[in-house]
């Protein structure tokens, strides 16, 4: 039953365990056994369409949002991406439905005591640099709306307004693989 619980020096494929997680596991992480390795070929992380810059209201909670927008971000509720060669100064959030704003709003407030504010940007389309080791990112030549930002993992990305800008940023940049979908 849920309730009881006993110390296994070992599992089988079936068995639930619980693991203490001191902040480097992830969805997608296979524990072995020392010595062993195991890859997955990665789970995809899909486009979102609707982007907005959230900015903290009371910088004293600092430590509160960051710890908030990761937890949620990890849920899948959100991803995060930031400027282009910046921290964690400016954030923006991107989702696949509007509705998730409101429930990163009302998460950041009711469970980490945290007040934003969310502004509205008007990028539809994200594509993820398939091949960042054979492109220098910081000298790609864009479009007027072509934002360049890094996910939590560092991957490059760009936002675009529109399909003719994705189009027009591939012409300009010889040998540029761009992705909708990150196996990352």
């Amino acid at each position: 039953m849920a309730s009881d619980r006993h110390v296994v020096e070992e599992a089988y494929a079936g068995d639930i365990i619980g693991v203490f997680d001191p902040g480097i596991f992830s969805i997608g992480d296979t524990i072995c056994m020392p010595g062993k390795h195991f890859a997955y070929e990665g789970i995809p992380t899909f486009a979102p369409e609707h982007f907005a810059r959230v900015t903290q209201l009371d910088t004293m909670k600092r430590k509160q949002f960051v710890k908030g927008i990761n937890q949620i971000a990890q849920e899948g509720a959100i991803q995060i991406f930031q400027e282009f060669n910046t921290g964690l100064e400016e954030i923006i959030v991107g989702v696949v439905g509007v509705l998730q704003f409101d429930v990163l709003k009302f998460r950041l407030e009711n469970e980490y005591k945290v007040d934003i504010r969310l502004d509205m940007l008007p990028y539809e389309h994200i594509r993820w640099i398939a091949n960042k080791d054979e492109v220098d990112v910081s000298r790609l030549t864009g479009t007027s709306d072509m934002k360049k930002v890094t996910d939590l993992k560092g991957n490059p990305l760009l936002l675009f307004i529109n399909p003719w800008s994705v189009g027009m940023v591939q012409e300009r940049n010889e040998g540029l693989e761009l992705a909708e979908f990150s196996k990352n």
